[in-house]
């Protein structure tokens, strides 16, 4: 049996790499790294994504800091900002190559990855050669994550959905938290058989402004209620960059952890 806990993970990122040209209006300034940050949410999991800020290959120092964590997924197709090895399939040597030398790694996520722009990159055939390349040269099952937001809910991405073995859902529009349930039953009837995950935002990053406090509990609820039916495996957390940065939203999802982290979900 596992708890809520255990299935949480932390959407881990190069510290400062969502202040870059103050692109989001977030406040403060941000110096905790993905490690620091999975301590400070009590969080045993990290998916670890590139940004245009980095890291860049080779990645040992970074997974060295997390080797200590239960479960690690690295970007293999990072943020949107990230296009180098585009024509090569990203950065999928480098994870396999990580993949071998930690044994805590167990998957690649391809993050930002259902927009036009990188579907035209990568047409389905590509991502299941990406994926038999991903387990057959680590020597082990590797689960491919893929990231899918609100805003892509009407987007012919179906294909993709069935190639992936991990689905994350998240919602950049703070808007559309309010009717946040009817998008989780979309997701969760277009992607039958798979593990599904639920990213959860602590800043309203679509529109570049806080959440409040109802937004964040209302999202709080909706997920507690979703993995307690074992329609959402866990639940993500972004970030570590705006963890120290004095939000009160940080604190409330805090609190909500202490609360049910020990309960025992399916």
């Amino acid at each position: 049996m596992k708890t809520l806990r255990d299935n949480l993970w932390l959407w881990g990122q190069t510290p400062n790499s969502h202040h870059a040209g103050n692109t989001y209006r977030l406040p403060g300034e941000n110096k905790m790294n993905a490690a620091e940050g999975c301590a400070f949410f009590g969080i045993p999991n990290c998916c670890r994504v590139a940004m245009g800020a980095g890291p860049f290959p080779p990645f040992d120092e970074e997974s060295r800091q997390i080797a200590h964590l239960r479960q690690v997924v690295w970007s293999v197709i990072g943020a949107g900002s990230v296009s180098r090895n585009e024509d090569q399939d990203g950065d999928l040597e480098e994870v396999i190559r990580q993949a071998k030398l930690f044994p805590n790694i167990t998957g690649a996520v391809l993050d930002d990855f259902l927009c036009e722009r990188r579907i035209a990159l990568y047409p389905p055939e590509r991502i299941v050669n990406l994926r038999r390349r991903l387990n057959e040269e680590v020597g082990r099952h590797m689960d491919l994550w893929v990231v899918w937001y609100d805003r892509e809910i009407d987007a012919p991405v179906q294909r993709y959905l069935d190639i992936c073995d991990v689905i994350t859902y998240w919602t950049w529009y703070g808007c559309n938290l309010s009717s946040l349930e009817k998008y989780l039953d979309r997701m969760i009837a277009a992607t039958p058989g798979k593990r599904r995950l639920a990213g959860c935002y602590m800043w309203n990053y679509g529109e570049k402004c806080p959440l409040t406090a109802e937004q964040m509990q209302h999202q709080l609820d909706v997920y507690l209620k979703y993995l307690r039916s074992g329609e959402l495996e866990g639940m993500i957390l972004c970030s570590n960059c705006i963890a120290d940065i004095g939000l009160p939203t940080v604190e409330q999802t805090r609190r909500w952890i202490d609360r049910y982290g020990d309960e025992i979900i399916s």
